[in-house]
């Protein structure tokens, strides 16, 4: 007697269908076609269930006449001036991972900070009929948009667009530098200090604000005034080298790469972190937090997963919805040791004694997590 169920190769003799997936995955052939198409707004788990199911059977869909009769190529252009890749990456990553479930394409272009290059892209992934693109970059600052009366949706991540009727992904700065603040203000700290970047800058006159608006919510001051500088571990040894003679227990860096630099000056000096002055950086790149001695504490504006909704806005403009025209994305702390609460010597314990035998308990530091601060 034949089975009814149905065996990852579909029935015997025939390929594979759009049914099939459905039944497997226990949904209607509608909701088969929004998962693998990038379709419309299906729960994470009802999305997964289905690719799971048309992985196990091999199903894959004729994108050519997927194509010509949706008019969608399936593709997405996005466009960058990180000519590093410092922030584009990891954008970049959690662009894909929401546009790979629905087998949808990413065309990366890298401006390189040319806005006649940046147009050229332009012209290029519009003439490949792409569904429509998402335009980042190095720099939190507002910036013109790509072009007028484009034919396609266009989302902006992490760069914003001058343009209120723009849909734009931004990181909350100001928000992040609160909540480095509040986490010095929980493990006792009172004369914080603040070394950023370029005066200029956007995310650093951010930063710095931010920071001394917490403090003010609280009743105190920084012990001097900012220091704005360079993006760079050489003014961060340079800026801590300035507050010699200034009393301070804790410093929030605008970088990494400057709080880095400040962990170098003091251990150079015999101020311990975070003993003496706890540090606590911006933007989380493991580069810096995981080399600085000891690991530092950091602002993480959490990059892929603004990513993830840049593409899950664009996703929804490209299906003809209308999504918020600004989304500002929470930033987490990342706590490691150079913001560790100071211990309290270890008491004394004697031995006991138990049914196996004699055994030293001692007391540990125990195990340190990284995740949000508990401000």
């Amino acid at each position: 007697m034949r089975s009814r169920k149905l065996s990852e190769t579909g029935d015997r003799g025939r390929p594979t269908t759009i049914a099939d997936v459905a039944q497997l995955a226990g949904v209607s052939t509608g909701t088969v076609s929004k998962a693998l198409n990038g379709r419309g707004t299906l729960r994470a788990e009802t999305r997964s269930r289905v690719l799971a199911a048309a992985e196990q059977l091999g199903f894959h869909p004729n994108r050519a006449a997927v194509t010509l009769n949706s008019g969608r190529t399936y593709t997405v252009g996005m466009i960058t001036t990180d000519t590093i890749g410092r922030f584009s990456i990891p954008l970049l990553m959690g662009v894909e991972d929401t546009l790979g479930a629905g087998e949808m394409s990413v065309f990366l272009c890298d401006a390189r900070d040319d806005r006649i290059r940046e147009q050229y892209y332009l012209r290029t992934l519009l003439s490949r009929r792409v569904d429509g693109i998402i335009v980042t970059g190095r720099r939190s600052l507002a910036r013109p948009p790509i072009g007028a009366g484009l034919p396609i949706p266009v989302v902006y991540a992490f760069t914003s667009s001058t343009d209120p009727e723009d849909v734009s992904v931004v990181p909350d700065e100001a928000g992040g530098a609160h909540k480095a603040v509040e986490h010095l203000l929980a493990i006792g700290r009172r004369r914080i200090a603040h070394i950023t970047g370029p005066e200029h800058h956007h995310s650093a006159v951010v930063r710095a604000s931010a920071t001394a608006e917490r403090l003010a919510a609280h009743g105190l001051d920084l012990v001097a005034p900012p220091l704005f500088g360079e993006w760079s571990e050489a003014w961060g040894r340079h800026a801590a080298k300035m507050l010699h003679g200034t009393e301070f227990d804790a410093v929030f860096c605008g970088s990494d790469q400057i709080a880095r630099g400040v962990a170098d000056e003091l251990r150079a000096s015999g101020r311990r972190v975070p003993d003496d002055v706890a540090l606590v950086g911006f933007d989380n790149w493991d580069v810096m937090t995981l080399a600085c001695q000891p690991p530092l504490t950091s602002v993480d504006m959490e990059l892929e997963q603004l990513g993830r909704t840049a593409a899950e806005l664009l996703l929804a403009a490209i299906n003809g919805e209308t999504p918020p025209r600004r989304h500002v994305h929470p930033c987490r702390l990342v706590i490691r040791d150079s913001t560790a609460a100071p211990m309290p010597p270890s008491p004394c314990v004697p031995k006991t004694t138990s049914t196996q035998g004699n055994r030293h308990v001692g007391a540990g530091r125990g195990l340190h997590l990284e995740g949000p601060a508990g401000v």
